[in-house]
């Protein structure tokens, strides 16, 4: 059997023959600042831009380099890069056109804390405000600088790795990041990459999209590890005292719970059924939550046991329906009606969607 490897082809950039010339003039303040280094303070301060390859139609396009290499320069040859206008008074919920865009945004960029959107801007932390602002900007024809940028690089690649998808999902066109950070090419998964560190660009990379392998370690947890996880849950933050309990880590850092109860029944023997699943904030999008909760239900079928779900989110519902590993009961797909509070008290919310299955494995 022969072997080969794939390489990519990068091709040279070309600069502009006209530079880019600074038209501030240096005062006094600052021709005594260079003097010191023996520096020609009038000596004009010019940069030779790169020239715009010619690229195909494309969804998604990424400039990547460090500072002062002219990324901005060729993103702004596309489209002017603004960032949202958020109403302080508001939540970021309500910054959409319709709820089902709202929630179908979010996901896409991994910011799929219920509470959250329920939020102003103001209160959120930097990796929320990273993901609010992407989720407002996903649509054709936009240019997004510093992507990734004041987030952390576990952040970076699950939102790279859910907005690559809902791009391509729904057919985006001409989506142009530009970011410092290299390691987001993988997840991003971008049409063409212009790399101003190198002065070369590629069209329809394929090495270099060759993601790093991602590894959860699950163990068996006390209780009390659902105090880290509590106040991300989307509807309340309880937990049953016989729970049975589990967290993933990925790098040493915990990123996923998962629960189950015992599950009394006249009819089903030695069951068990899913009681709680929450993936952090920055874990969100990397597909983390859904493979816990699988690894969770093969590990009580393993026991003997069987293993049930019921579920209001339409996400990890949604999966289950699809998935072959888990079974449709009688009661999946019913309405589920609870009682509203506040301004409508003793009123009932009837669509709450409801998804019941049962986990049953590889067969």
């Amino acid at each position: 059997m022969q072997t080969f490897q794939i390489t990519d082809t990068w091709l040279p950039l070309e600069r502009a023959s006209e530079p880019l010339v600074s038209p501030a003039k240096p005062q006094a303040l600052a021709r005594e600042l260079v003097k010191r280094f023996d520096f020609d303070a009038d000596r004009p301060s010019e940069f030779f831009p790169f020239v715009l390859p010619d690229l195909p139609e494309f969804g998604i396009g990424l400039i990547v380099g460090g500072s002062g290499t002219g990324k901005s320069t060729l993103l702004n040859t596309f489209f002017n890069p603004q960032a949202p206008d958020w109403n302080g008074k508001e939540t970021i919920a309500d910054h959409f056109e319709s709820a089902d865009e709202a929630s179908e945004k979010f996901y896409a960029v991994g910011l799929s804390s219920v509470p959250t959107w329920l939020r102003p801007y103001h209160l959120l932390s930097n990796g929320e405000k990273f993901r609010a602002d992407l989720a407002r900007q996903l649509h054709s024809n936009v240019a997004i600088d510093e992507f990734t940028s004041v987030v952390d690089r576990t952040v970076a690649k699950s939102a790279s790795k859910s907005v690559s998808k809902f791009i391509k999902t729904n057919n985006l066109k001409g989506m142009v990041f530009a970011t410092v950070h290299k390691d987001v090419i993988p997840w991003l998964e971008p049409d063409w990459i212009i790399d101003t560190d190198a002065g070369s660009y590629c069209i329809s990379p394929k090495e270099c999209l060759r993601r790093p392998e991602l590894v959860a370690n699950i163990y068996e947890v006390r209780k009390a590890m659902w105090d880290y996880f509590a106040g991300h849950h989307y509807l309340d933050g309880s937990i049953v005292s016989s729970a049975r309990c589990f967290i993933a880590v990925v790098e040493d850092q915990p990123a996923v719970f998962a629960s189950a109860i015992p599950l009394p029944s006249g009819t089903v023997k030695n069951a068990w059924r899913e009681h709680r699943t929450v993936t952090l904030p920055d874990y969100q999008g990397l597909g983390l939550g859904v493979r816990v909760s699988d690894w969770v239900g093969e590990w009580f079928i393993q026991q003997g046991k069987r293993y049930y779900s019921k579920t209001t989110h339409p996400r990890l519902g949604g999966y289950r329906d699809a998935s072959k590993r888990w079974r449709a009961t009688s009661t999946n797909h019913s309405n589920r009606s609870r009682p509203h509070g506040g301004l409508m008290a003793g009123a009932t919310i009837s669509n709450r969607y409801s998804f019941s299955h049962e986990y049953i494995g590889d067969q």
